[in-house]
Parts: structure tokens; C-alpha cells; sequence
């Protein structure tokens, strides 16, 4: 079967129901990821989802923060939440697939703005994230796909300056260290850039305050989607749908949709 798994921190699910209809309307991935989806699972717009098939959903919500949901037009069971912030944030969900795919959703934190744990507990609380991730990854034994928001911008070239932003947090040397270390525990296939090359252009987030996100092109890629070895055998196509930046109140994120032959 031909598999497809979107990922979108879609930055409050209820507020931009209506852009993520379309996103499903015109594109058809058997599974979305949502990050940030911003309200309790008693509170998800389920209707909209069921209505367009996607049947199977498994939430970890959280009131006006955070939150992950995976809704799918294909069975899931399982329902894993593994609390890597540390302080029960809602920050991921786990399901598996039918043929024993694991599907992993995750929202990282975003770090706060100044790249010191001492001064800035919240960029320490990132970093620790990782950490548990890491130990996690290494003790890993399934085919998985892990994806959502991971707000780290690994390479040179996921960036629209190395050089501007290389003190800024989601692209310090610290963070794109721990991210490494990360993909490297578990010999991930980062499939973005199996699929686009460095240093071929490729970002998933733009700033809101960018009176005109496409003429300066600020861009960063903060979202990721990544797989086991042997699952990203299978992978054959990827996708960033950019042009969802401008759909009516637009997430400052864009979804990513890999393609596999499973």
C-alpha cells in the first residue's frame, strides 16, 4: 500500500479548522499529525475530521497550550503518551499502524529566547527534552516514523541566515548538537533532506511578523519528519506545502507530507 503521513503545527486547531479541511480536501495524506492544537481532547472539533473520513484519532490536548492530535482515514491502536518535558506539558502522542509502524508525534519546546539554561530555564528545558528523547531513541527496537515540530533548524542551509541567526535559539550549536545526537542514536533518515539536498532551499516556518513572508523569505525549518532505517527504505516522495502559509488565518508552520510504500 502507498502510505502518506502529514505533519503541521497547525497553531490552534479550532481557530484554523478551516484551513486544515482544505489542507485534507486537497491533499489526502492517510495520516495528519497536529502540533499545538491548543485545547482539551473534550473540546476537539471532532465532527470535521469524522465528516472527511479521518475516523481513527488519538489526542493528548491541553487548554490554550501545546497539545498533540494524530487523526487518521486508517486504523491506530495503541496510545502512548511519553511526558519528555517533564512536568506533564502535552507535548506527544504515539500510535501504531496496522503492519507495526510506530507513529510518533511530537511538539519540542521552543526554548524561550535567551540560548542559557542559566538564565533562561526554558531553553534548559529544551535541551533536557532532547536528553529523554535521546534515551528513549537509543532503547528503540520498531520501525517508527517521528515527526512535528522539533523547532530546531539543524543545518546551515535550513535557515535564511547562518550567520544572522546563529546565536538565535532553534539554530545555536548547542541545539543543533543535541538534535544530532538525537538522529544519530537511532540512525534516523531525516527525509526532508533525503529527499531535498542540502544546500536546496527547504523551511517550514516564516514569522508572523513578516508584512511579506515570500518577499523577505525568512525562513527556518523547525518541523521534521524522520524514520527508521528500514522504514525510510520505503519512503518515495516528499512534499512541503508552502503555498498553506497564505490560506485564510495561516499557521506560522506549513505542512510536510512524506510518502511511503508499505
Amino acid at each position: 500500500m502507498t502510505l502518506r503521513i502529514a505533519t503541521w503545527n497547525i497553531n490552534s486547531v479550532r481557530f484554523r479548522l478551516d484551513i486544515v479541511e482544505r489542507f485534507l480536501r486537497d491533499h489526502a495524506p492517510d495520516v495528519l499529525c497536529l502540533q499545538e492544537t491548543k485545547v482539551v481532547d473534550d473540546a476537539f472539533p471532532h465532527a470535521m475530521f469524522e465528516a472527511m473520513g479521518y475516523h481513527h484519532r488519538i489526542l493528548n490536548g491541553q487548554r490554550m497550550h501545546h497539545g498533540v492530535a494524530t487523526v487518521s482515514r486508517i486504523p491506530l491502536t495503541e496510545d502512548r503518551r511519553f511526558d519528555w518535558q517533564d512536568n506533564g506539558e502535552a507535548r506527544h502522542i504515539g500510535a501504531r499502524l496496522a503492519n507495526g509502524v510506530l507513529i510518533e508525534n511530537v511538539y519540542i519546546p521552543a526554548g524561550g529566547d535567551v540560548p542559557d539554561r542559566t538564565l533562561n530555564p526554558k531553553f534548559g528545558q529544551k535541551l533536557d527534552f532532547l536528553g529523554r528523547m535521546l534515551r528513549w531513541s537509543e532503547s528503540l527496537r520498531d520501525g517508527t516514523v517521528i515527526v512535528g515540530d522539533f523547532n530546531v533548524a539543524p543545518l546551515e542551509c535550513d535557515v535564511w541566515s547562518h550567520k544572522a541567526l546563529i546565536d538565535v535559539v532553534s539554530h545555536t550549536p548547542v541545539e543543533v548538537a543535541a538534535l544530532a545526537a538525537l538522529q544519530a542514536s537511532h540512525d534516523w533518515v531525516d527525509l526532508g533532506r533525503h529527499f531535498i539536498a542540502p544546500p536546496e532551499r527547504l523551511f517550514t516556518w516564516w514569522s508572523y511578523r513578516a508584512t511579506d513572508w515570500r518577499l523577505s523569505d525568512r525562513g527556518r525549518r523547525l518541523d521534521h519528519i524522520w524514520a527508521s532505517p528500514e522504514v525510510a527504505a520505503a519512503a518515495t516522495g516528499f512534499e512541503v506545502i508552502e503555498d498553506a502559509r497564505d490560506w485564510g488565518k495561516p499557521s506560522d508552520h506549513v505542512p510536510q507530507i512524506a510518502t511511503f510504500a508499505l
